[in-house]
């Protein structure tokens, strides 16, 4: 009975991972793609962001509660959601999904438009660039708690859209100035084939820290009694 347990767990996991790894891939690939062909502007570069969210949402929160976004997983294990072992392997599935979709788009299109790395724009302070990224974020933590985590809300069913749409808006704001990560692994990929290290920090601890400011406000303001 034990082993079946076991078996039973692995089997549940190995599913969720698939699908963490999948939305991710989907993310990057289609996001960052859109940046590298070089055929989208700015607005074809935040509706190919929040599409590709949107649909993967759409496809796959039934198996995992799609997250795609190891910030968004910190909040889930800082807020008591999923257990610190689901942390690691759903972050390292992500970290995987973006790094195939990134060696993906390197064959495709080969070395052009920096990878789909975001990167703080020319004439832009690290200061603002850091404070776009931890709002940007914020905001889309804040969005993703309010239509996927707190089932009082009318989009519950779809929460896909809200979520879809609120990363092509953040995109649209701040994007020019910092590429609007709003995701570590969104970075990671790109970082990680382009060998391009040298704004780690900024994309790894703001949208923690974003996500972690969001969290913390709902849990104190908006979190149903």
């Amino acid at each position: 009975m034990a082993s079946q347990v076991i078996e039973s767990g692995m089997r549940i996991m190995s599913k969720k991972l698939f699908a963490e790894f999948l939305g991710t891939f989907a993310l990057v690939f289609l996001g960052a793609g859109a940046i590298v062909s070089g055929k989208a502007d700015l607005q074809g570069v935040a509706l190919a962001h929040g599409l590709a969210i949107f649909v993967s949402i759409s496809a796959l929160a039934g198996i995992s509660g799609a997250h795609f976004n190891p910030a968004v997983s910190a909040v889930m294990l800082a807020t008591k959601r999923i257990c610190g072992q689901d942390f690691l392997y759903f972050v390292l599935a992500q970290l995987a999904g973006a790094t195939i979709a990134s060696l993906a788009i390197n064959y495709i299109y080969g070395h052009s438009n920096g990878y789909g790395l975001p990167a703080i724009a020319s004439g832009t302070s690290i200061g603002a660039g850091v404070l776009a990224e931890i709002l940007g974020t914020a905001l889309l933590v804040a969005v993703i708690f309010g239509v996927a985590v707190d089932k009082r809300s009318v989009a519950a069913s779809h929460p896909g859209l809200p979520i879809g749409l609120t990363i092509t808006a953040v995109i649209l704001s701040v994007g020019p100035i910092n590429g609007a990560a709003l995701n570590p692994a969104r970075w990671f990929g790109p970082a990680l084939v382009s060998g391009n290290w040298s704004t780690a920090w900024l994309y790894l601890v703001a949208p923690i820290s974003g996500a972690v400011l969001a969290a913390v406000a709902y849990q104190s303001v908006a979190k149903p009694e």
